[in-house]
């Protein structure tokens, strides 16, 4: 007799939890695929602060910083990317090149769309810092 009384109750319960359930998935894969895009950029961003430091050619260093992204599809999202050369101690003005002594400073400025469409796009930065001349 009691199970004539439950009919439905596990269509019921599955009804109430499966959007719960669902939400808590993509919550993974978006955060997922966001910490995998955000180790990306930082990796990206030594790789061109490393060529920066290196040959001292900007464009060779964004060309190396976006080929080391290209799993991000930086030709789509149109990346930007910022240099700031330092010295030690701070002089003024700051410096504009990268010659021994000082430091320099790759940023990557990204927007990575969402994968569901429930928030919107995620700014994201990737940072690399390095001595010049090796």
């Amino acid at each position: 007799m009691g199970q004539k009384n439950e009919r439905g109750a596990v269509a019921v319960e599955m009804a109430l939890l499966l959007p719960v359930l669902l939400l808590l998935l993509l919550g993974i894969m978006e955060f997922g695929r966001a910490y995998n895009a955000q180790v990306t950029l930082t990796n990206a961003a030594r790789e061109g602060v490393r060529v920066m430091a290196i040959t001292t050619v900007q464009a060779d260093a964004r060309t190396a910083a976006t080929n080391a992204m290209s799993t991000l599809n930086p030709t789509a999202t149109n990346p930007t990317f910022a240099f700031t050369f330092a010295t030690t101690p701070a002089s003024s003005p700051s410096p504009t090149t990268c010659a021994a002594g000082r430091q320099v400073s790759m940023t990557i400025s990204y927007s990575l769309s969402s994968l569901t469409g429930i928030a919107g796009p995620f700014s994201m930065t990737g940072r690399g810092v390095m001595q010049c001349g090796g």
